[in-house]
């Protein structure tokens, strides 16, 4: 099988190479990433030498290149994602350009030769949770970010042309990644290198924010197994239902490194910040043969430990964001 992945140099695309290249050592896959933030080369590093693996830096917006590599592939899976919240507030503008426009230059491209297509979502279209419910794929979308708006418009493009022109496609929107490789910018590797630096841990609001929480190998799996098993047309949820607050993945994290509670700063809150997210995915589960294999705590601890043996990966990605966080404002950039 020849399979095109689009934004595999970021932390989710790159787990599902290696992990599919590991199970499946007769199937070819082209790369391509355009390296902006967030994409590292050096997470496919073992990678460089091996024959059935190639790398093309370009961006899914270069509707000839990406309309030759569909032609010759026979699934092509999109990862290629703006996707830090913040930076969506910030300047929403490249999360339209990457998020809506690129996935329309990959449709066009699969409606034309009429290959399989894998959008890769997330569960924050579904906007805020209230209470103790969750949502299933058939819940309303209600983005509460840019980011999350964006990403809602490119499932809702995918689904027309689904309807519109019959191609095979399959969205999935799964929860809260975490695990080796993932940029600095994010809650846990953000947490675990000012830890290691004895810098303070900024929690927005009262830290007390839910996400559900899953390990990566976990949702690469799943998408690997929806390529065989995944039915055309279908959206399909994706989670560990591991609920825990932002206050409690940092004390978990300080914990490991026995480090105190006193390093945590409580800092302003940022603008239409959803107080939970949850999702069902017991479709995936029954239709698929898939559920989660990793448990939380452990899979913490692996990853904490990860960053401790790493620190050549991280130290050249932090920035002053990563080591010297302002409080929040709109207009910050």
């Amino acid at each position: 099988m020849d399979i095109l992945v689009c934004g595999g140099a970021g932390f989710i695309g790159s787990a599902f190479i290696r992990n599919y290249l590991k199970n499946n050592i007769n199937c070819n896959i082209t790369n391509v990433d355009a390296l902006t933030v967030g994409s590292n080369l050096e997470n496919l590093k073992e990678l460089q030498n091996i024959s059935n693996y190639k790398f093309i830096k370009d961006n899914i917006r270069n509707d000839s290149l990406i309309d030759n590599l569909v032609k010759n592939t026979d699934v092509t899976i999109n990862f290629a994602a703006e996707s830090h919240v913040d930076r969506s507030i910030s300047n929403p503008k490249p999360f339209v350009e990457t998020n809506i426009l690129g996935t329309y230059s990959i449709l066009e491209a699969i409606r034309k030769y009429d290959k399989q297509f894998i959008h890769v979502s997330t569960d924050e279209i579904y906007g805020d949770a209230e209470g103790k419910s969750s949502f299933n794929e058939n819940s309303q979308i209600n983005p509460s970010n840019p980011y999350a708006a964006t990403k809602a418009g490119a499932d809702h493009l995918v689904s027309s042309y689904h309807r519109t022109y019959g191609i095979n496609c399959i969205t999935t929107r799964c929860t809260n990644n975490f695990g080796p490789n993932q940029f600095p910018e994010k809650l846990i590797p953000k947490t675990i290198i000012r830890s290691i630096k004895n810098l303070k841990i900024p929690l927005y609001g009262d830290g007390m924010q839910i996400r559900s929480w899953i390990y990566v190998n976990d949702h690469v799996q799943a998408i690997e197994n929806l390529i065989s098993k995944g039915i055309p047309g279908d959206v399909y949820n994706i989670t560990a239902y591991e609920e825990i607050t932002n206050k409690t993945i940092v004390q978990k994290i300080l914990d490991i490194l026995k480090k105190p509670y006193s390093m945590i700063e409580y800092v302003g809150d940022r603008p239409g910040h959803d107080k939970r997210y949850s999702i069902d995915c017991s479709k995936i589960e029954n239709q698929i043969d898939w559920e989660p294999q990793f448990n939380f705590d452990d899979a913490l601890k692996q990853t904490v430990m990860w960053y401790l043996e790493n620190q050549s990966w991280w130290e050249p990605l932090i920035d002053e964001n990563t080591l010297h966080p302002q409080p929040w404002t709109i207009n910050s950039k």
